[in-house]
């Protein structure tokens, strides 16, 4: 296989119905531009789902961190550049940036994947896989500004704000609930007139189990330090009554 370069650049457009009211492409959508470089990355270096399903493997997204200084308008073109900055045995960190045409960067992005059994659903030995070709792509030296997820800290006194059953249309390929879902949800515990007065600086994920369609999502918010800083854990039931964390969130606004 021809040995490629470390860092993957993939174009997209902000495409008009992918834009909210102010005329900005929505987190959740610039969300699946970056799952979709990553796969694309992935799959043209030879680790990526393509080859992992024959071997009976998957990636899943662990953690994600987005923190923009403005968001792509309709019509935009700009690009999503992602790169591999660690590769261990059961964790690797990957790395995104967001440009536009004239080089304006609009903000980056910092995740974790691990690989899992597509049977157990357990983690695996993601170095196992192609004698560790994954190595072969690890970039250190291009940066990558913003820090790293948080560990979100959620007392029991946090407020539920909604419950949401969960349908077709939440479910991704891996057969769970869609990463970008979650994040849908979350930032739909605001309403319009919040993102009137207030836009999106950062926004953290971190998942703990997976849910799947027919469960009953359950949303708790907590103000952190200051009232544009949240936190927010997800929790699922899927009809016995007790309730189960699927995933924590930090969202701060500007």
């Amino acid at each position: 296989m021809e040995k490629l370069s470390k860092i993957g650049r993939y174009d997209f457009l902000a495409e008009p119905f992918h834009c909210d009211f102010s005329n900005h492409l929505f987190m959740g959508h610039l969300g699946n531009h970056m799952l979709n470089a990553a796969d694309f990355h992935s799959n043209e270096r030879g680790y990526g789902m393509n080859y992992l399903n024959e071997v009976n493997r998957t990636w899943v997204l662990s953690r994600l961190a987005i923190e923009m200084v403005d968001m792509p308008k309709a019509y935009d073109r700009f690009s999503v550049e992602t790169w591999i900055d660690s590769a261990m045995k059961f964790f690797t960190g990957r790395n995104f940036k967001i440009v536009g045409e004239s080089g304006h960067v609009y903000g980056y992005g910092k995740s974790v994947w691990a690989m899992i059994d597509l049977n157990t659903r357990q983690p695996v030995d993601i170095l196992a896989v192609r004698d560790g070709l994954i190595n072969e792509y690890v970039e250190t030296e291009y940066t990558c500004p913003i820090e790293k997820s948080s560990r979100v800290k959620m007392s029991a006194e946090a407020d539920p704000i909604r419950s949401i059953d969960t349908y077709y249309n939440d479910v991704d390929v891996n057969g769970h609930i869609n990463s970008v879902k979650y994040i849908e949800h979350v930032l739909d515990l605001w309403d319009l007139a919040w993102y009137k007065r207030h836009t999106i600086k950062r926004f953290e994920i971190a998942y703990v189990a997976e849910s799947h369609q027919g469960d009953c999502l359950h949303f708790y918010r907590e103000q952190r330090d200051t009232d544009i800083d949240f936190n927010v854990r997800i929790a699922k039931s899927n009809g016995g009554g007790e309730e189960a964390e699927v995933c924590r969130c930090r969202v701060l606004f500007v």
